[in-house]
């Protein structure tokens, strides 16, 4: 395949959707710059567009379209690349939507993605497609750097074997695949040569990775592994689902100063009933004591929780069991979600769709209750002295902002950018919008100074 050598040649890339895809448009963001071309901002002109697609929800599908036109608006002549969850799951649908010439590259192929953008063969949607379901290795896509980001995200594991009845997702990804160790090793070694602090392992079902490898290598054996690197790095969990938290996972996240206390768990539903239909496979029990158990036993500990609302059939009773499961657990905030019907899903075929109003009620009574949580969340853990990655301003305002190891937003008043891309420790000292605010405490002093400029 013949390749362009336009060294001034426009390219524009966007990503809508998870942190894998961010990942995956950041591999792309590599190799585009190895081949010397003009990376541009989406809104400018270009002679080709990246569009990295999504499909989780409808309204993701819908960006992923609108996206498209966009491009083909700016430029007729340029060369339209599509990719991601939505361009595997309804590649038909794109085709049928324009007469113009895009190209459209499955979730299997994305290590061949700019190679396929920059050429100018005409674009065979059978070689650029494929069965995902068939893949068996996960795709190679080497990150030099995030853009723009102090926090960088690591995929180490692809696909899902799951099939909850409302995700779209296995269909979009294919089955469980995951990046070997040394592989892994090489990706967290560019990174700390980049200078990043911290490193963000995501998947698409990463409580799974190395199922694949082996039966004695999985994620708490490349946690290890990762950690004796002796890195000066942080290392974040994406989502573990409640069977996933074992004993092993939080002992080692209390024994290592490296990897954080921080866990993001999926509840969905707080009754059994609609978590049956939903195809997941605990129960409302399970997630109390896996919730439970993982407080007790990393004091500190942030737990987030993903809830699906509106489900088919989900009655007022099923939605107040979930309301009364989450207040009465120490979690430390809500991601909420309204269901979204997707076609091609058991789910969507079920009996009992909720109105959208329904749903839209439901949502907002969550939401409530998430800045509840994160409130009292952030009142504990005042007057505690945290260290906070420092990652950027916040807007127009005077302030420094990071994160911190517990995930807590924190905002430092008055301070120089030489802090940036640094971890300092910080007393948290009030709370304020959308974060606590917090002193620097001063090394080498004896007892505790904090700094409050």
């Amino acid at each position: 395949m013949g390749v362009k050598e336009e060294k001034n040649m426009r390219v524009a890339v966007t990503t809508l959707g998870c942190k894998v895809n961010q990942f995956e448009s950041a591999a792309f963001h590599s190799a585009l710059l190895e081949r010397k071309v003009e990376i541009v901002p989406f809104s400018q002109p270009a002679e080709v567009y990246i569009i990295n697609t999504c499909a989780v929800t409808a309204k993701a599908g819908a960006q992923s379209r609108q996206l498209v036109r966009r491009a083909l608006k700016a430029n007729p002549d340029a060369r339209v690349v599509v990719t991601g969850c939505y361009a595997q799951i309804a590649s038909q649908e794109l085709v049928e939507m324009t007469d113009c010439r895009i190209c459209i590259v499955g979730n299997g192929y994305k290590d061949r993605l700019v190679e396929i953008a920059l050429s100018g063969a005409h674009c065979d949607l059978e070689m650029h497609m494929g069965d995902i379901g068939r893949r068996r290795e996960i795709c190679s896509l080497p990150v030099c750097r995030f853009e723009g980001r102090t926090r960088a995200y690591l995929k180490v594991q692809d696909g899902c074997n799951s099939f909850c009845s409302y995700c779209i997702v296995p269909y979009a990804r294919g089955r469980s695949r995951s990046l070997r160790p040394e592989k892994v090793m090489e990706q967290a070694a560019v990174f700390v040569e980049q200078g990043y602090r911290e490193i963000v392992l995501t998947g698409i079902h990463l409580g799974h990775y190395g199922l694949d490898l082996g039966p004695d290598f999985g994620l708490v054996e490349l946690l290890r592994v990762l950690a004796a690197e002796n890195h000066p790095l942080r290392y974040r969990l994406s989502s573990l689902e409640p069977t996933e938290i074992s004993d092993r996972l939080l002992s080692l996240i209390r024994d290592s100063a490296s990897i954080m206390p921080y866990l993001h768990i999926p509840l969905q539903s707080g009754s059994d009933e609609i978590l049956k239909k939903m195809n997941r496979r605990y129960g409302a029990e399970k997630f109390v004591a896996v919730v439970e158990n993982s407080v007790r036993q990393l004091p500190g500990v942030a737990i987030g929780v993903d809830v699906l609302v509106g489900f088919p059939g989900e009655s007022d009773a099923d939605f107040q069991r979930t309301i009364d499961l989450l207040e009465s657990l120490p979690v430390a905030y809500l991601h909420v979600f309204p269901y979204s019907r997707r076609p091609g899903t058991v789910a969507a075929t079920l009996p009992g769709q909720l109105p959208k109003k329904v749903k839209e009620e439901r949502v907002a009574l969550l939401r409530i209750l998430d800045h509840k949580k994160r409130i009292a969340f952030y009142e504990k853990n005042l007057g505690s002295i945290q260290q906070v990655l420092v990652e950027g301003r916040r807007g127009n305002y005077n302030e420094l902002r990071g994160f911190s190891g517990n995930y807590i937003p924190v905002f430092l008043e008055g301070h120089d950018d030489s802090m940036l891309n640094t971890i300092v420790p910080v007393e948290l000292v009030r709370i304020s919008e959308n974060g606590i605010r917090g002193k620097v405490c001063q090394p080498n002093v004896v007892g505790r100074e904090c700094d409050d400029r």
